[in-house]
């Protein structure tokens, strides 16, 4: 069965990188983690405050450090060992999970600490994941970066559907200092898959670590034809058609729904995320992968603004999938491109910016839906939220160097300005 072989997802690497093996289950179970402290958090702050505000305000504590410090957490990996910087900060998010776990266990019930402790998680995140990413493509050969892409895809897909169900099982039955425990716990799988690798640091020796290595490593992503498009055509899938926030009133307003329904319209983009990510073989194929990426966005905005034109929840919920599944692709080819033509000494500075451009774009997305529904409706703001975003991939198409790269044959030297 070759055919349906190449059809699933690419387990070379897994297969020939002992270490991308490891890196990989740790990354996998501290995925899972995560995610379950997550909910818990939520789930906690509810309990103390039975605010909804309360709880919003958690993405907030987690936003403002990882904006303020994104940038200079990429100078930092660029300046030392990453490979002993990332055991470090593990250890740092180890230790805040732990005292998670600990003052949910001693019901100290202070709602403070939590949004200390979630900005403290959050800063310290800003260094430990730029300076990880770094670590692939020096342990894979280039052809190889797709299908690792695309293998932790597929992981953290199979934990964002996991992790809220093992977590509020957790919670239920034994109480939140669990989910903060196996949280703290999954930490110790990261490091002893870091510690298995040697020694990483920056080739060329490194650089200095301020506000002048982090212009460099902007000036280098804003003068670069395919880096600087991923990102734009990253931002314009984010910032134009992001629809989360739009999913309460659309199952009530809309779908004549109500918390269930909500749960199934989040389900759809995971779950088309989840089959794409599995379905993943043919990814490693492509050459085109500017072209893909184009595609692959137009696709994801088109399936969102086809949710409002239908009043059917389950053909919504297929529109959903097939833009969860389009998600996949673009996030597996922003990787690829990212990876494969950033120099090794200025990896963690554009991994820095490529991670905050990824939690800050939906962030904005949502703010846009929500100002758009509050003016004109939620079926209006989706919509035309997913028009947008297919004019604006047709607007960027118009850049021949990133629609015509060929990762087969350019080099990276070849595509800068």
């Amino acid at each position: 069965m070759p055919g349906a072989r190449r059809l699933f997802a690419d387990v070379t690497p897994l297969r020939e990188s002992v270490e991308f093996r490891w890196l990989w289950a740790g990354q996998s179970l501290s995925s899972i983690g995560s995610l379950m402290a997550m909910v818990a958090v939520a789930i906690q702050m509810y309990d103390l405050t039975g605010s909804s505000v309360a709880v919003g305000a958690i993405s907030l504590a987690s936003l403002v450090p990882t904006l303020l410090l994104g940038l200079f957490g990429g100078s930092i990996a660029d300046a030392v060992d990453r490979r002993r910087l990332v055991l470090f900060t593990s250890s740092g998010l180890m230790l805040v999970s732990f005292v998670f776990a600990l003052q949910a266990l001693l019901e100290w019930r202070q709602v403070w600490l939590l949004y200390l402790l979630t900005a403290t998680a959050a800063a310290l995140s800003a260094v430990d994941t730029p300076s990880r990413r770094t670590f692939i493509p020096r342990i894979l050969p280039l052809e190889r970066l797709p299908a690792a892409a695309a293998l932790s895809q597929l992981s953290f897909q199979v934990a964002i559907i996991a992790a809220p169900v093992l977590a509020g099982v957790l919670v239920a039955t034994v109480g939140l200092e669990a989910a903060y425990g196996i949280d703290a716990l999954t930490f110790a799988a990261v490091m002893v898959s870091v510690q298995r690798l040697p020694p990483m640091p920056p080739e060329g020796g490194g650089s200095g670590v301020g506000l002048r290595s982090v212009v460099e490593g902007l000036k280098y992503a804003v003068n670069h034809k395919l880096i600087g498009m991923i990102f734009l055509i990253d931002l314009n899938a984010t910032v134009l058609a992001m629809p989360t926030a739009l999913f309460p009133a659309l199952a009530a307003t809309h779908f004549g729904g109500g918390p269930q329904t909500v749960g199934y319209l989040f389900a759809g983009i995971g779950i088309g995320g989840l089959i794409a990510a599995v379905l993943s073989g043919p990814l490693g194929h492509i050459r085109h992968q500017g072209r893909a990426m184009l595609i692959s966005v137009a696709v994801w905005g088109a399936g969102i603004g086809s949710v409002g034109l239908t009043h059917n929840l389950w053909l919504a919920v297929t529109f959903l999938a097939i833009a969860g599944a389009a998600d996949i692709v673009t996030t597996v080819f922003r990787a690829t491109i990212l990876q494969t033509n950033t120099p090794d000494e200025l990896r963690g500075r554009l991994n820095s910016l490529d991670f905050i451009i990824g939690l800050g774009g939906p962030n904005l997305g949502n703010v846009r839906a929500g100002a758009v529904a509050g003016l004109f409706g939620p079926v209006t703001s989706i919509i035309t939220g997913g028009a947008a975003c297919v004019l604006g991939v047709l607007a960027l198409s118009t850049n021949k160097t990133f629609r015509r790269y060929d990762a087969k044959s350019d080099q990276p030297a070849d595509v800068r300005r």
